[in-house]
């Protein structure tokens, strides 16, 4: 038997590449080829392997990263019979024309996903021994040779890297958390991800949480460092809003009191004449976060009924619309000029 000649007459119909590497048992049995066909060609030596269950390289020697992340995704990828059309992702880097609506039966997670991402501090794909993949809770695959499977209750909507359904970052972060034990590996990942903009500190505390992580103390020792590293990143954005888009120089980071009296609050920056604050919203979700959030509400009630404009400014919108926050914040300044003069204040150095 000739086993490096084609499949079938139907297999010379394929002009991808990737379609003539891979095949699954299905596919095979379409092609009429047999179990005991599959299992002899994949023999020590011979020109096929099996890389997971069910899923076939068509060709000997060790998978590329490319290769494994494919077949992690065939295999995990539901039966036709189970979906509309069968679809599974192009391979990173060929030139297949892509289905429109790509495969989101499963989504790569964890450290290949953060590698995928572009995330430096994640081990590159080379290295991984362990591809994470995240599935709907009640699917019946189990972890198995390279694919490690991560269930969820609500598959989260995917975001394609070079063809690959991946986890968002923050999800991808999490999934990355529960199987690290260094701590200076959780702290680089949280903090790279924050300070080169892939997401907010936030989105990541919300994933941690789901996740229940943060009973961990290296995990909660990076995420305080990350809820700081935030917070820089946002106040660097707020000083950039104020004078790239012109506005009036504040005063930075004060508090704010009655004469004689307790603490009002605090502002991230303070016009005293137009009595207006800015306050950046950095806090964390974390155990006691609704009871801080009462607080905050209760004190800019305070401010506002005093007269204060009090501008709440979120670190996403001053990232993705900070063009639209100076507007905001020159409109409560122009429209001071209308409202009753705000009651005095004494304004403090924040402590």
């Amino acid at each position: 038997m000739n086993h490096s000649a084609p499949l079938s007459p139907r297999t010379l119909r394929h002009s991808s590449p990737v379609r003539h590497r891979f095949l699954t048992t299905a596919q095979l049995r379409g092609h009429g080829v047999t179990t005991a066909d599959a299992n002899e060609r994949c023999r020590p030596g011979g020109p096929w392997q099996r890389i997971l269950p069910g899923v076939f390289l068509l060709r000997p020697g060790p998978p590329t990263p490319e290769e494994r992340l494919h077949a992690a995704l065939l295999y995990t990828a539901r039966p036709p019979s189970a979906r509309t059309a069968p679809r599974v992702p192009a391979q990173p880097g060929s030139e297949e024309p892509r289905d429109p609506r790509p495969c989101a039966d499963a989504l790569i997670t964890g450290l290949a996903a953060l590698a995928l991402h572009g995330l430096s501090c994640a081990p590159p794909l080379l290295s991984l021994d362990t591809i994470d993949v995240l599935i709907p809770r009640l699917r019946r695959l189990r972890s198995t040779g390279c694919v490690r499977i991560v269930r969820t209750t609500v598959l989260p909507a995917p975001v394609f890297v070079a063809g690959v359904p991946v986890a968002a970052v923050p999800r991808a972060l999490a999934d990355a958390v529960a199987e690290l034990t260094d701590p200076e590996a959780v702290r680089g990942l949280l903090t790279e991800a924050v300070r080169r903009g892939y997401c907010e500190p936030r989105s990541v505390v919300e994933e941690l949480t789901a996740a229940r992580l943060l009973d961990r103390p290296h995990v909660v020792d990076a995420v305080d460092s990350l809820v700081a590293e935030g917070r820089t990143i946002a106040e660097n954005r707020l000083y950039r809003m104020v004078f790239e888009h012109g506005l009036p120089d504040p005063v930075w980071n004060v508090d704010l009191r009655l004469p004689g009296g307790p603490r009002l609050g605090g502002a991230d920056a303070y016009w005293p004449e137009q009595a207006v604050a800015v306050e950046l919203d950095t806090r964390a979700p974390l155990q006691g976060a609704d009871a801080q959030g009462t607080e905050r509400a209760r004190r800019r009630e305070h401010l506002e009924r005093l007269g204060i404009t009090v501008v709440h400014i979120t670190p996403r919108k001053l990232r993705d619309s900070m063009e639209q926050q100076a507007t905001v914040v020159r409109t409560a300044l122009m429209a001071a000029t209308d409202r009753d003069p705000a009651a005095y204040v004494v304004v403090l150095p924040r402590s």
